[in-house]
């Protein structure tokens, strides 16, 4: 597959670029971050996928975060793609949480989205299998981890993927979406009325049908978060972490909000709980 390089930047000793090429999934050009330590000169390094919030492209984790000096240090590889199809042609609604910006990571059934909105499989079969023919890395050492709406695809591709994500980790993510206005409203748009089609892209149920078999799970979660209660609900997680019999370590974190200032605090730690269970 061909690759355009848009953007790259000496970084920590590492190399951070950003790419476009044509999606075959999505039936657009789409954007990605990629971020390589110094290790990947060497060999095939272990890799972070991240995947962003609501309203959000790649540069958002790439400028906002500060990730590369952990990355660097740790030896591990940051993938950072767009959070939806996005160009001429493709569907829009004029909310912000719905639409471009606002892909949700579900794979869309309802049109006019079901021919573009196929984020989840974007992520889980042609991003990750780009990634792993393109560049130096090791395929049978991925993770995955994310923020909010992100954490949500995070939290859900690793559920329903354990062979392919080793590890996942998420800040303020979106844990309930069945049961929020966020949630209700972009599966409803994307994939209809039928909510037996929706639970597959709902964290906490797929924690009390299918369970997980990796390492503990990371959740990071601000009290002074200003969407804690309506929209990210983590006790939700937490009492379906408990009654899968789920590994979840979730750390609420005192006066930190939904921001990147809170992602940017925690981040390097989220990086060693990945980069340790990748380990070879």
């Amino acid at each position: 597959m061909s690759l355009d390089l848009i953007s790259s930047h000496r970084c920590f000793d590492g190399t951070q670029r950003v790419y476009s090429h044509k999606s075959d999934t999505l039936q657009c050009d789409m954007r990605f971050g990629v971020f390589l330590p110094p290790a990947a000169s060497i060999h095939p390094v272990p890799t972070l996928f991240w995947l962003s919030g609501l309203t959000c492209t790649e540069q958002n984790f790439l400028t906002k975060a500060g990730a590369q000096r952990a990355s660097s240090a740790l030896g591990i590889a940051l993938i950072v793609p767009d959070t939806s199809p996005r160009g001429p042609g493709i569907p829009d609604d004029e909310a912000y949480d719905f639409g471009m910006g606002a892909g949700f990571y579900v794979d869309a059934t309802r049109a006019p989205w079901s021919t573009n909105y196929r984020m989840y499989s974007y992520i889980v079969d042609e991003l990750r299998t780009l990634v792993a023919a393109q560049f130096p890395v090791d395929p049978a050492r991925f993770g995955i981890s994310g923020h909010s709406m992100g954490g949500h695809g995070a939290l859900t591709i690793a559920l329903r993927n354990p062979s392919l994500f080793r590890t996942v980790s998420a800040f303020s993510p979106i844990c309930a979406p069945m049961q929020c206005p966020w949630g209700e409203k972009a599966l409803t748009g994307y994939l209809g009325d039928d909510r037996t089609q929706w639970s597959k892209y709902d964290a906490a149920q797929l924690m009390l049908e299918d369970g997980w078999a990796g390492p503990q799970i990371l959740v990071d979660q601000g009290d002074a978060d200003e969407f804690l209660t309506t929209q990210l609900k983590p006790d939700l997680l937490v009492e379906a972490a408990a009654r899968g019999d789920v590994p979840l370590n979730l750390r609420r974190r005192a006066g930190y909000d939904h921001s990147y200032f809170f992602i940017s605090t925690f981040i390097a730690s989220h990086l060693e709980h990945h980069a340790c269970h990748l380990a070879a």
